[in-house]
């Protein structure tokens, strides 16, 4: 008697589980979310980030701490605030231009907001710095995310590498 119930079950279980996998891979669209249409405003944000990127590089300061001297904490929040500088003229510069497809410019205000947070963040651990306190960079998360990994979701899905929220404070 079980084995009348249980056989039948099985085998439209394992149909269920086909036909979602065949929907998933040959009929489901293939198109994630944080696209937009309007390429030509993304390759302007990469290529603006790869400059910014550069001028990151630039700061990189690879003295350990205790060989800085007594201000070192000091130092290394000045060099965190140059380097979220140049984070921000580049979203600024980013924000200010406009995006042509009506999915972009309902979407990349979001990133722009998040990228904000983000910044926020960074100003914050430097401030943390400053006032000697040399705990590991923490950020803001989002649903359970850090929201350096949206940032960074959206600008890889863009095609915008050089956008993805800066590793420099990463320990």
């Amino acid at each position: 008697m079980v084995q009348r119930i249980v056989k039948p079950l099985l085998v439209t279980v394992c149909v269920g589980i086909a036909v979602m996998w065949v929907y998933a891979f040959g009929f489901a669209s293939k198109e994630s979310v944080n696209r937009i249409g309007d390429e030509a405003w993304q390759q302007y944000a990469e290529q603006r980030c790869a400059a910014a990127e550069e001028e990151r590089i630039e700061l990189a300061d690879m003295r350990r701490l205790s060989d800085v001297g007594p201000d070192a904490l000091r130092q290394r929040a000045d060099i965190v605030d140059k380097a979220t500088d140049t984070i921000e003229r580049a979203l600024d510069e980013i924000a200010a231009q406009p995006v042509a497809d009506e999915k972009g410019q309902a979407i990349v205000p979001l990133w722009i907001a998040d990228y904000r947070t983000y910044i926020e963040d960074r100003r914050e651990y430097a401030d943390a710095l400053r006032s000697g306190n040399n705990d590991p960079f923490a950020e803001t998360k989002v649903d359970g995310i850090p929201i350096s990994e949206k940032v960074s979701t959206f600008a890889a899905d863009n095609l915008m590498k050089s956008c993805a929220a800066p590793i420099d404070l990463s320990v």
